[in-house]
């Protein structure tokens, strides 16, 4: 191992009594971008590592689950970089097209203006000018954070460069009549008055009301022996229908119901009146009614239900619309202009005095969508857009990691993934905004439409315009991971950079995202996937597993927490939590855990760098070496496999967490106390071992740096002399193993751990010094006698030793005089106490086991956890039973 360190002599360096995050982080980070190392090099022989950055919405600030992202992608580049690769993190932000022109409108109608008074330009300007006074806040927040970042070639999704890819695709795909222009049902925001894509509608479940209504005859209805309009005289000449959205009634031009059912078979066909409005609409048999479900008619509004517009298609239905854009009525009558809401509640009204309510039903509890920017409930709505057919790219998107193209990581969320791409809907791209990528379409006087590349000059002369829609945002990320190298030229960075060779990202965006770089990259890269691997994360809760939210008040500023702890204690704390596609809970006591590592590693650093630790010259032979010290080294080396290994697997949470018990439980508590007695003693084993210490360190502050890159940062450099640990090699496993010295130590650890507790249950304090005698012989322990002794607090049995209490363990004798020690009646009377409790326990889980009525209901988990109970009662009697014996008599 020793080729890590790039040393340089120096003489006994010194580090702060305390480590103080906010003194180190801020000057670190700016040393580490000015001497470049976080720049990519597409001129570089180094293979390439390439991983972009889930490019944040401009509008706004890193929240918990960005740092959780950001930790991870930053923890792989930095290991990466270390192993030798060419690392490009690549950075940016997207325009967040609906989420960034609703700021900049909220900003103007504060002035009292709106957009249109400013006209399109101005207001793009306006867009602009917000962009570039409020975009620097997360750059900011990243540098925080610590993310190695390329931060010269960061990106912006409306760059001029992305803008020219964004224009070429669009060019190609309407060329390869991949993208068309057509009327159908879209989901339509009536705040954001534009359209939005099937995934950015959340579902939730809303009270409202169920209706049902008789539509047609209603004396028929009176003199009918049923009120379903299945049976009686008159039965055909009504039917009734029930709707969740009594006001879209107004826009219906059919009533469905299904061609085998024999109730309605002699309506088929016919014409039936529809209430309130004077028209009389036909009935239809179509196979996509349910005839079990409610009545088995269902009324058909094609301009307001996407189902609908598919029965309206097959049978030839007009589409009437009757709400507008803001979701007003538009249809002639006593309710235009009422808001949508209001005209359900007075049509119901209407009907109900026309007598053509069957049935209501409050609250009705059912699925809604909602706009997952704005929460308005969207309505369905037939309007002219353009669309992506993404049927032959959503099939290669599939095939690519059918085929193992493309890894998921964790496989068992492939299946959500096939499920998304193997039924996929086209997509609609259009979006009634002004700041966006704008459809390079162009329309002439004569009905023309000429869609035009980057290079090519747009049609002009009298009539012709621009579509005035923008496209979707999620079109222009889609192409994220070759539009920020450059693409559509074929410059050095996309023949270097291109694929990438993981995507991190969390499960709730493999939709929105994963699926539309999937699809692009494929087309436009010429059947190469955008990544190797698709490694996904969970989303970051409350330490109860609740969902962060402001309206929840538990939603967490990440910079409150690294101002208070420091952002190496959030980014252990978060990386401790990552298991792959599992929900990551969090809690602020757990930061404050991952503060006290950092405090642990600086202290122990600190002792090791007082007493000599250093990383000058070869590492002694392990012939030369104490059974401590090649105890060490072998669990060392274990340590950098194991760490190798999870980093490999993506497994975040039990890299951090072998790392911290490492450091923590062997490296600091053990190792550093048990050499204590050697540095007092000297001479060439004090040597040696301070050499072996300063190895451990070295290699274990440079596998921490990447999860903790600040804390280690100052010690690596402090003990090494080094320039910097970013640069430094990552440690390669050696091979030494010492399986020997490994159960040696172990013994130690065995016999120093019961001696503690026997000295807990006793009452000592930890300091309180007591006489004893230690029978070693037979064991490999008599060269850690002193070890042991300083450990755990034990004197010399000089004259007039007797022992009171004798402890045999792992081979050897543990005597000690605990005469005048201890308070030895109160400590019989409390033993004596738990004893009783221990037996009380013993007894009912014994009757228990022993019911065989109990044994014949009780679950399996149930009588398992009993006998659990029993073993542990049995365990604590023989415990302090022997307590008891062991105590001084009178």
């Amino acid at each position: 191992m020793t080729e890590n360190t790039q040393q340089s002599n120096h003489s006994a360096p010194e580090l702060p009594t305390q480590y103080t995050p906010a003194d180190v982080e801020g000057p670190l980070y700016e040393r580490w971008v000015e001497r470049g190392y976080f720049e990519a090099d597409e001129k570089s022989d180094k293979p390439p590592y390439t991983i972009v950055i889930p490019p944040p919405n401009v509008t706004g600030s890193l929240h918990l689950g960005h740092a959780f992202e950001h930790t991870l992608i930053d923890a792989l580049t930095r290991r990466k970089r270390m192993q030798g690769y060419e690392t490009l993190w690549q950075p940016g932000m997207d325009h967040a097209g609906i989420a960034t022109q609703n700021v900049v409108e909220r900003e103007l109608a504060k002035e009292g203006a709106s957009r249109h008074d400013l006209g399109r330009e101005a207001f793009v300007e306006r867009v602009w000018q917000w962009k570039n006074e409020s975009g620097g806040q997360i750059s900011g927040q990243m540098r925080r954070l610590g993310d190695g970042v390329a931060w010269s070639r960061e990106r912006f999704t409306m760059d001029e460069g992305l803008s020219k890819a964004v224009q070429t695709i669009f060019k190609r795909l309407h060329d390869d009549e991949l993208i068309y222009r057509a009327e159908r049902i879209i989901n339509w925001c009536p705040r954001c008055l534009t359209a939005i894509s099937d995934i950015e509608v959340e579902y939730q479940d809303d009270d409202g009301e169920l209706v049902s209504i008789r539509y047609g005859d209603v004396e028929g209805a009176e003199r009918s022996d049923s009120t379903e309009g299945g049976g009686g005289r008159r039965a055909g000449a009504s039917i009734v229908v029930a709707t969740t959205r009594a006001e879209t009634m107004l826009g219906d031009t059919a009533v469905a119901v299904h061609p085998e059912d024999e109730r309605y078979a002699h309506l088929v066909g016919t014409e039936i009146e529809l209430p309130l409005t004077g028209r009389r609409i036909p009935v239809v048999a179509d196979e996509h009614v349910d005839p079990e479900f409610g009545t088995g008619a269902v009324k058909v509004t094609p301009a307001h239900d996407p189902n609908d517009f598919e029965i309206g298609r097959r049978h030839g239905l007009p589409n009437l619309a009757v709400l507008d854009e803001r979701g007003v009525i538009t249809a002639h009558g006593p309710f235009q202009g009422l808001d949508r809401f209001e005209a359900r509640s007075a049509i119901v009204g209407a009907l109900r005095a026309d007598g053509r309510i069957v049935a209501e039903k409050r609250p009705y509890t059912h699925s809604v969508g909602h706009c997952s920017r704005c929460k308005t409930t969207v309505e369905p709505r037939l309007s002219m857009q353009w669309w992506v057919k993404v049927g032959p790219l959503a099939k290669a998107a599939g095939d690519a990691v059918r085929e193992g193209k493309v890894k998921i990581h964790p496989k068992e969320m492939e299946s959500r993934y096939f499920g998304w791409v193997d039924n996929l809907h086209d997509w609609c791209i259009s979006r009634q905004l002004w700041w966006g990528h704008r459809i390079p379409v162009w329309y002439g006087p004569d009905g023309e439409v000429v869609c035009v590349g980057p290079d090519e000059e747009p049609p002009s002369g009298e009539g012709w315009h621009q579509d005035t829609d923008v496209l979707d945002t999620w079109f222009s990320s889609g192409l994220w991971p070759f539009s920020t190298l450059g693409w559509p030229e074929q410059t050095p960075s996309v023949e270097k950079f291109y694929p990438n060779s993981v995507l991190v990202t969390g499960y709730d965006i493999l939709f929105f995202w994963v699926a539309r770089m999937m699809m692009f990259g494929l087309y436009a890269m010429d059947g190469t996937p955008p990544f190797h691997t698709i490694a996904l994360h969970g989303m970051v809760r409350d330490q109860l597993g609740k969902k962060m939210s402001k309206s929840f008040g538990n939603a967490v500023n990440p910079l409150d927490w690294m101002d208070a702890y420091g952002s190496d204690a959030v980014r252990l704390t978060l990386a401790r939590g990552a298991n792959p596609g599992v929900d990551v809970p969090i809690g602020e006591d757990w930061v404050q855990g991952s503060r006290n590592f950092a405090n642990k590693i600086w202290n122990a650093t600190r002792f090791a760098l007082m007493n000599g630790a250093t990383v000058e010259g070869e590492l002694p032979p392990a012939e030369q070496l104490s059974a401590t010290d090649r105890w060490i080294l072998s669990r060392l080396n274990s340590v950098v496999a194991e760490v190798d290994a999870y980093y490999d697997d993506y497994q975040f949470a039990k890299l951090s967490d072998t790392l911290f018990h490492f450091a923590w439980d062997e490296v600091f508590d053990w190792y550093v106390e048990l050499s204590k007695t050697t540095f007092m003693a000297g001479g060439p084993a004090a040597d040696a071992s301070r050499r072996v210490l300063g190895e451990v360190l070295d290699v274990t502050l440079r596998l921490l740096h990447p999860i903790v890159p600040f804390v280690t940062e100052t010690l690596w450099t402090t003990l090494t002399g080094g320039e910097s640990v970013v640069i430094a090699d990552w440690p390669k496993d050696s091979g030494f193993r010492d399986a020997a010295a490994e159960q040696e130590i172990e013994t130690v650890q065995q016999v120093v751990t019961e001696v503690r507790r026997f000295r807990s249950d006793q009452g000592l304090q930890p300091g309180q010094k007591v006489p004893a005698r230690l029978d070693l012989s037979g064991t490999a322990l008599a060269a850690h006698e002193a070890a042991m002794r300083s450990l755990l607090r034990l004197q010399p049995a000089g004259d007039g030793f007797s022992a009171t209490a004798s402890l045999p363990v792992a081979g050897a004798t543990v005597a000690l005089d605990l005469s005048g020690a201890i308070d030895v009646e109160a400590e019989r009377k409390r033993l004596t106490k738990d004893l009783g409790a221990a037996e009380k326990e013993k007894a009912q889980a014994t009757a228990k086991l022993g019911n065989e009525a109990f044994l014949a209901k009780a679950p399996e988990k149930v009588v398992d956890k009993i006998r659990g109970r029993l073993e542990a009662a049995e365990a604590d009697i023989v415990r302090i039973t022997a307590q008891l014996d062991s105590l001084p008599t009178a």
